[in-house]
């Protein structure tokens, strides 16, 4: 049975600035998943959309055309209102770590259906794996048993969701077609819009160590993600967030983990923490628990329970030794001073350096390596304190990682200006 449309005429109509109909997105979108339409002829059309666009309907639709490339994630059984999040990636971002447990022990249940780091942003999979034990990989009726039981779950994605997405987020990697904020847009969408949540929050991060570099780019990129999730009937909120430092002190794998059990005991650093509330007090507002403080939850330590058992569930053992590195390093301040500025991508960097992260998706990480900031923007310091500490499997991993953090941070007189980590809120 012969195409009934032609993959250079859908082509040539979006290099025209043309607006893509629902059955020219609908076909390429379905074709190119069969094999039809050649990597090619997409990467010709993704080129034509990063450089011309496409209006909030004509996303929605591809949102839609991808979604139903695969399988949606029934989780109709799960009898607690279901409700998502999704970061857009920075360095020290474990927030995913404790905001599942805390939002599941305030009632609601969160199916967060997670991925793996690439280059100098970390993965949520590779720093659980740094348990002992742990799984990512689970069936749709394990899922659906522990937020039944536990309220969280943080896996995999199972491999029938948005087949479509995979096969072009690998094609735009190789092809300089990644920054299309469409593109960006319906790749976050389609995976969520099929895991089934009544509800998402979006964390979307701007700053160096952000996907995207400026407050303007994160933004457009926001009224993207929310304008999907409001053609989808999906209640979405997003919340803007600053990504210019790392968030935390540890960026890293078994590192992040360990400052995540911190915060989920009642501690941990004061950025994690006003990251992790926002964010939870979002998600409980958009089903309907606004009643509850997570703050108060959070201080509490039951959020910590949740996550023993969350883990257990998975087959992790939550009070196993971490990973520890056989190298560590310290970079000690040149001067004294207050701590002005700490470049979040210059971390991040380092720490793939040392072994944190990965250069191919198919690299494994070091779950030990990564890097301790002792010391945050703000903070007094003193010539010959530590600063950062870096952590690696060898010595011989070192010198890179130094060299990502040459000029990476300055220290100066006075006090620092009060910046704010939440920069808007978007509905």
């Amino acid at each position: 049975m012969a195409e009934p449309l032609s993959a250079v005429d859908v082509i040539r109509a979006k290099r025209d600035r043309e607006r893509l109909s629902d059955q020219q997105i609908d076909w390429v979108v379905d074709a190119y998943t069969r094999g039809v339409v050649a990597d090619e002829q997409m990467a010709a059309l993704a080129m034509a959309i990063l450089l011309n666009g496409m209006d909030r309907a004509e996303t929605a639709r591809w949102t839609r055309a991808m979604i139903d490339s695969g399988d949606r994630l029934d989780l109709s059984a799960v009898e607690r209102p279901l409700v998502d999040k999704h970061s857009t990636g920075g360095v020290g971002d474990k927030i995913t770590l404790p905001l599942a447990p805390l939002v599941a022990t305030c009632g609601a249940a969160v199916p967060q259906l997670s991925g793996r780091g690439l280059g100098h942003t970390g993965g949520t999979l590779d720093k659980l794996e740094s348990i002992p034990g742990w799984r990512a990989q689970l069936s749709t009726s394990e899922i659906i048993a522990q937020l039944r039981d536990v309220g969280a779950v943080i896996c995999a994605t199972t491999e029938g969701l948005a087949p479509a997405d995979r096969k072009l987020y690998a094609l735009r990697d190789v092809t300089g077609t990644v920054e299309s904020v469409p593109l960006i847009a319906s790749s976050i969408m389609s995976k969520k819009l099929a895991e089934g949540a009544d509800a998402l929050v979006l964390d979307v991060k701007a700053g160096s160590g952000a996907f995207m570099k400026t407050v303007e780019r994160a933004r457009e990129l926001a009224d993207a993600l929310v304008g999907i999730g409001a053609e989808h009937g999906l209640r979405t909120t997003a919340v803007l967030t600053d990504m210019s430092t790392p968030l935390g002190r540890a960026v890293g794998n078994a590192v992040e983990v360990a400052e995540s059990v911190e915060v989920l005991r009642g501690g941990g650093p004061a950025d994690v923490v006003e990251l992790t509330v926002t964010l939870a007090r979002e998600m409980l507002a958009l089903v309907g628990l606004s009643d509850v403080d997570p703050a108060e939850v959070l201080a509490s330590g039951r959020a910590y329970e949740t996550w023993c058992r969350m883990i257990a569930a998975q087959g992790g053992d939550p009070d196993a030794g971490l990973p520890v590195a056989a190298h560590t390093h310290v970079v000690e301040a040149e001067a004294d001073g207050v701590l002005r500025s700490l470049d979040a991508y210059a971390v991040g960097v380092a720490a793939w350096r040392l072994g944190a992260g990965r250069s191919r998706k198919e690299d494994p990480v070091q779950h030990a390596a990564g890097v301790l900031c002792l010391a945050k923007p703000g903070d007094k310091v003193e010539r010959g304190q530590p600063l950062l500490e870096l952590r690696a499997g060898s010595a011989d991993a070192v010198p890179a990682a130094l060299a990502a953090l040459v000029g990476a941070w300055t220290i100066g007189d006075g006090p620092l200006p009060a910046t704010p980590l939440i920069l808007d809120t978007l509905h």
